[in-house]
């Protein structure tokens, strides 16, 4: 499995919000496929314990990038019921 260039999570990410997207858009946005399916190896792999010390630093700049996300959808949810009651 390829490597996923350095923080490269936070660099899409920040690309998206850059777009000032709309709260819909911002709801429904999930991580592009290639990044998601590296998550998604690093899980398993972690699962299995073979997870390489850069490898785990990746691993843990995905649970930030999500962490991140969902607190940002989170807050924009609140938002919108705040402002449509």
């Amino acid at each position: 499995m390829q490597k996923a260039p350095t923080r490269a999570i936070f660099d899409v990410i920040t690309d998206f919000l850059a777009t000032s997207p709309s709260p819909e858009r911002l709801l429904a946005y999930h991580f592009p496929d290639d990044l998601q399916k590296r998550a998604d190896y690093l899980i398993e792999k972690n699962g299995e314990g073979d997870l390489t010390i850069d490898e785990q630093k990746e691993l843990d700049d995905f649970v930030q990038a999500d962490e991140m996300m969902t607190l940002l959808k989170v807050k924009t949810k609140l938002r919108l019921k705040k402002d449509n009651p």
